[in-house]
């Protein structure tokens, strides 16, 4: 038997520059637990908030959450409506007639004794997710994954040792939050398959508005199972976030390696474990569970779960347009947008502190393109329309207003300037009445002042932003010669005359740029500079 030191080595060397091996096949399978953020809980009316963790231990459970005798399970429906929307949003077959189940262990955090699940007749089975190189950047140009089941089923409470007392105490507010639990087939064969699933499906889930899907509260929670050449099943549970699932897989990938090079015959004959990461490796918990040990019985207390046929339509009706439709959109004109910038739009963070929502973000760009673009519409009758720069609505938003958003500490709902006023702030770049460089400071100062409704003309006359129409040739040359004069590099000068540093103009430009507040068209600054430095080029 191989010691763990000597898979820590292997890791080590893995990690920094990790591949897959050809002659050493991985098989993958994913299990994800997903919190639902239903305003109460699975089977009670005790409040369920995100962030169940945050509040003080055992505040937000009633009777039933403890496990008070004589107390009893009432579905939530609110929870059948998300499970629904999931279920159908990844092409599963909706079954009608499911039933919940008994899932037996005891732990001090699941005082019932067992967890109440869905193992005979699952809610959902047989959908499908399906990756592409485009949107997910994985290698295939398209790839299925085969989702197994979706599941309903309670969370459990939390264990929390005080190692000052030493004793472990149990917080049970998240005891009876709503999961589904989502099982994949074995379908991955390598990482960037597993990491382009999880984000698309945590985007997936925001989307719809059923979760958070952060990891680091543990509203989404991983297991990752996997083999090597198809010997035995490893369960690596716990996984905190993306970044444990990829190092463990890694780890655990190489250690299955080890064992298959040094002893193939003992892999073969090894029973299927369950394995924790503790950061740097996988270690054995115990061996894997059978169905007998959990002594699955339908629960006596649950009738079956029924749905009239005619509800998966309706549901259909509630869920929005999918993430990749909408950047597939957003692609195309007239928006045009770049993939990085259609993916910031339409998915984003959706954590407590997030400065923005997906829905929130791509609504507002949206109505400030509309808006943008109709302040040219009367141009169209005598078709005399002045040429619009589609971009700026996306490249002043996602690059300027999100950035000042961040500096302010603000959230985007508190934002006071509408996408009315924005759009006319843009026809402003757009029809060059003012620099970018001076829009940089005007919309910052409406931003931090919180400005709702703003009197541009007003605004660039106090801060005196006005370009400047008529240019003393004399002036622009002194500006010019003073900025080159900074420089005191000959060198730099030279490779800048005869082409080798042709970005180190634009940077010149910027000085100058700079240095009058933007007042100045940079055209004037290239053509001055070029003429100072007898540039040809």
């Amino acid at each position: 038997m191989l010691r763990c030191k000597r898979y820590a080595s292997s890791w080590a060397t893995a990690n920094s520059n990790f591949k897959l091996l050809p002659d050493y096949k991985l098989k993958c399978g994913l299990e994800i637990h997903t919190q639902l953020n239903t305003p109460h809980k699975l089977f009670s009316m005790a409040e369920n908030q995100p962030f169940q963790s945050m509040a003080e231990p055992n505040s937000r459970t009633s009777y039933f959450d403890v496990s008070l005798p004589g107390t009893q399970p009432n579905l939530n429906p609110e929870v059948v409506l998300y499970a629904l929307k999931l279920a159908k949003s990844l092409d599963c077959k909706i079954n009608l007639q499911s039933t919940f189940d008994r899932k037996h262990y005891f732990y001090g955090d699941q005082p019932l004794g067992y967890q109440i699940t869905q193992h005979y007749n699952p809610f959902a089975k047989n959908g499908v997710m399906c990756l592409n190189k485009q949107f997910d950047g994985i290698l295939e140009n398209e790839h299925l994954i085969n989702i197994l089941q979706l599941q309903i089923e309670q969370d459990t409470g939390k264990t929390v040792y005080d190692e000052k007392d030493q004793i472990s105490l149990i917080d049970l507010n998240r005891s009876n939050v709503p999961l589904v639990e989502m099982v994949t087939a074995p379908d991955f064969s390598d990482l960037k398959q597993i990491r382009a699933f999880i984000k698309k499906y945590q985007s997936l889930v925001r989307h719809l508005k059923v979760s958070t899907g952060d990891l680091e509260t543990g509203a989404m929670r991983i297991d990752v199972n996997i083999s090597v050449n198809d010997f035995a099943r490893v369960e690596l549970k716990n996984l905190p976030n993306t970044s444990s699932v990829m190092n463990s897989i890694k780890y655990e990938y190489m250690r299955q390696v080890e064992i298959i090079r040094n002893n193939e015959a003992a892999l073969k004959l090894q029973q299927s474990e369950t394995r924790g990461w503790t950061g740097v490796e996988t270690v054995k918990l115990r061996s894997k569970e059978t169905t007998i040990d959990y002594r699955y019985m339908p629960d006596s207390e649950l009738p079956p779960l029924s749905l009239a046929p005619s509800i998966i339509e309706d549901v259909s009706s509630l869920i929005p347009e999918l993430p990749e439709e909408i950047m597939k959109k957003l692609m195309t004109a007239p928006y045009n947008l770049s993939l990085k910038d259609a993916k910031i739009l339409t998915v984003s963070s959706s954590g407590h502190d997030a400065l923005y929502t997906n829905e929130g973000l791509l609504e507002y760009y949206l109505q400030t393109f509309h808006k943008y673009v109709s302040l040219y519409d009367r141009f169209l009758i005598n078709d005399s329309k002045p040429r619009i720069n589609y971009k700026l609505p996306s490249n002043w938003i996602i690059h300027v207003m999100l950035g000042n958003l961040n500096k302010l500490q603000m959230h985007l709902d508190d934002c006071k300037l509408t996408p009315e006023g924005l759009a006319n702030f843009l026809q402003m770049i757009n029809d060059n009445k003012i620099s970018k460089t001076s829009g940089d400071l005007l919309l910052f100062h409406i931003m931090e002042n919180n400005i709702s409704s703003p009197d541009f003309a007003a605004l660039i006359s106090e801060f005196e932003l006005n370009k400047i129409e008529q240019v003393d040739e004399t002036e622009l040359t002194e500006i010019c010669s003073s900025i080159i004069n900074d420089i005191n590099d000959p060198k730099l000068l030279d490779q800048i005359k005869n082409g080798q540093k042709k970005n180190s103009l634009k940077f010149l430009i910027g000085q100058g740029m700079r240095n009058t507040q933007g007042k100045i068209d940079a055209k004037l600054f290239e053509k001055t500079f070029k003429k100072l430095l007898s540039i040809k080029w």
